[in-house]
C-alpha cells in the first residue's frame, strides 16, 4: 500500500486529510512546513505529496521545486480558491494536479487513486519483488533465505533486513541513521554505529574479500549501498 505524506501548516486540515485517507489503508504521514516535507522525503519512501500552497518557512511551490530535483512522486497542491496564479505556478516547478479548498472527500480520494495508478503505471512507485538477485546474490523473501553462487547463507534477522533494504533499492545511498531507522523502526539517537558492525558481517559472509567488497559498498562520509552492476 502507497505511503502518503500530508504537508500542511493548519493541523486542522491534516487530520481531516489522515479521516478521509485512513479508510482506504494508505500509510501517512505528516508534515507543517515545506522544510519539514523535504526532510519526511528523505527518511521514507513515499509515494505521494499532498502539499499546502501557502506555509511558513517554506512554502509549496519552493518546496516541490526542490522535490523534483531528486523526486518524481505525484504531487498535489492544496489551494485556496484565491491562488490561481500559484496553482500554475506550481503546475509549472512540477506539481501534477491541485485540489482546492475546501475539500470534497471524495475528490480527494479520486485525485489520490488517479495520481497513483499514473505513477504505478509509469513504473515509478517501486514494486517488491519476492526474489531479487544481483549478481551471484539471490534473496528470496517468501522463504527468508539467502544464496551466494548458489550456495546457501545463514544471516541473523537485522543482516537479513539490511541486506533486504539495500537489494530492493540498488545502487541508493542509505546513511546508517537511515538504515538503522528502517530495520529496527526506532530512531538512531546515536545507535548507527550498530549498523557498521552488522553490515560487516554481512561483507564476512557475502563477499569474496571483505576487505574489497564487490557487492556492499561504502559511499564515504553518506553510507551504503547495494552495486547494482555485477
Amino acid at each position: 500500500m502507497a505511503n502518503i505524506l500530508i504537508c500542511d501548516d493548519e493541523r486542522d486540515i491534516v487530520s481531516a486529510l489522515k479521516i478521509y485517507l485512513s479508510s482506504e489503508g494508505y500509510t501517512l504521514f505528516e508534515a507543517y512546513t515545506g522544510r519539514e516535507a523535504l526532510e519526511v522525503v528523505k527518511k521514507h519512501d513515499i509515494h505521494l505529496i499532498l502539499m499546502d500552497i501557502m506555509m511558513p518557512e517554506m512554502d509549496g511551490i519552493s518546496a516541490t521545486a526542490k522535490l523534483r530535483e531528486t523526486c518524481n512522486v505525484p504531487i498535489i497542491l492544496l489551494t485556496a480558491k484565491s491562488e490561481d496564479t500559484d496553482k500554475v505556478l506550481g503546475l509549472n516547478m512540477g506539481a501534477d494536479d491541485y485540489i482546492t479548498k475546501p475539500f470534497n472527500p471524495m475528490e480527494v480520494l479520486a485525485r489520490v487513486r488517479s495520481q497513483l495508478r499514473r505513477y504505478t503505471s509509469l513504473g515509478g512507485m517501486e514494486q517488491k519483488p519476492n526474489r531479487i538477485v544481483i549478481g551471484g546474490i539471490a534473496l528470496d523473501d517468501d522463504t527468508k533465505t539467502v544464496t551466494v553462487d548458489g550456495e546457501p547463507v545463514s544471516l541473523t534477522p537485522i543482516e537479513y533486513n539490511i541486506l533486504l533494504l539495500l537489494m530492493r533499492h540498488p545502487g541508493r545511498v542509505y546513511s546508517s541513521a537511515q538504515i538503522y531507522e528502517k530495520v529496527w523502526n526506532e530512531s538512531a539517537f546515536g545507535s548507527e554505529g550498530a549498523v557498521a558492525v552488522h553490515i560487516r558481517h554481512l561483507r564476512e559472509k557475502l563477499e569474496i574479500n571483505p576487505s574489497e567488497p564487490r557487492y556492499l559498498k561504502v559511499v564515504w562520509g553518506l553510507g551504503y549501498k547495494m552495486e547494482p552492476n555485477n
